[in-house]
């Protein structure tokens, strides 16, 4: 059954994405690889909500997992039920995987909080996040990216490359829930014998 067989794939790719976010989420934690900037409460607040392991890893994991479940009864009424069990996994999935896309990127739009060396002295901030609307954004300006941080050490490039990490695994995951929202909606709405028509020469 194609149903059946496309939502045990998607269940399938689903995990190994789920489970870079949940890696690139905890390495956003440790900017150069160090622990006291997360005790000291100095990592960038979008890392710190861990969106990426709670959103796209558990909770898309979890949906993933019932993905994959099938039942062994058979009938219409039971093929129906297991579709529309599906479909609730899908809708949490679709909505977790948007939260952490959301959230990845603010996170790199915002740019790394660490120490500056402004106006003020020596202050934790954004040294990087747009002032003024119209302002150009850093990402488009690297030249900016080695002078902004005194600490941690190459925190921009660091945020940069993990939230974009966290971006793309997200992205991808809304794009196979959003596949497989529509097969669980065709299976709910045609049941069992979807798939199974053929076409018989005349």
């Amino acid at each position: 059954m194609c149903v059946a067989r496309c939502s045990r794939c998607v269940g399938i790719a689903l995990i190994p994405i789920a489970s870079v976010c949940m890696v690139a989420n905890v390495l956003l934690l440790f900017p150069d690889m160090k622990y006291h900037y997360l005790m000291e409460n100095n990592v960038t607040r979008e890392a710190v909500w861990c969106s990426g392991v709670w959103a796209s890893g558990f909770l898309v994991l979890m949906s993933a997992r019932g993905f994959t479940s099938h039942s062994e009864k058979k009938g219409c009424c039971y093929f129906r039920a297991e579709m529309l069990c599906k479909l609730w996994y899908t809708c949490l999935a679709l909505v977790a995987a948007g939260f952490c896309f959301m959230i990845s990127g603010t996170g790199l739009a915002l740019g790394p909080l660490c120490l500056h060396n402004g106006t003020e002295g020596l202050k934790w901030e954004r040294p990087l996040k747009q002032v003024k609307s119209g302002e150009k954004l850093y990402l488009y300006e690297p030249e900016r990216w080695a002078s902004a941080c005194m600490e941690p050490r190459g925190v921009v490039t660091w945020n940069i490359v993990l939230f974009s990490v966290l971006m793309a695994a997200s992205g991808l995951e809304l794009i196979f829930c959003a596949v497989h929202l529509l097969t669980a909606i065709l299976g709910v709405i045609c049941g069992p014998s979807f798939c199974k028509n053929k076409v018989v020469p005349a």
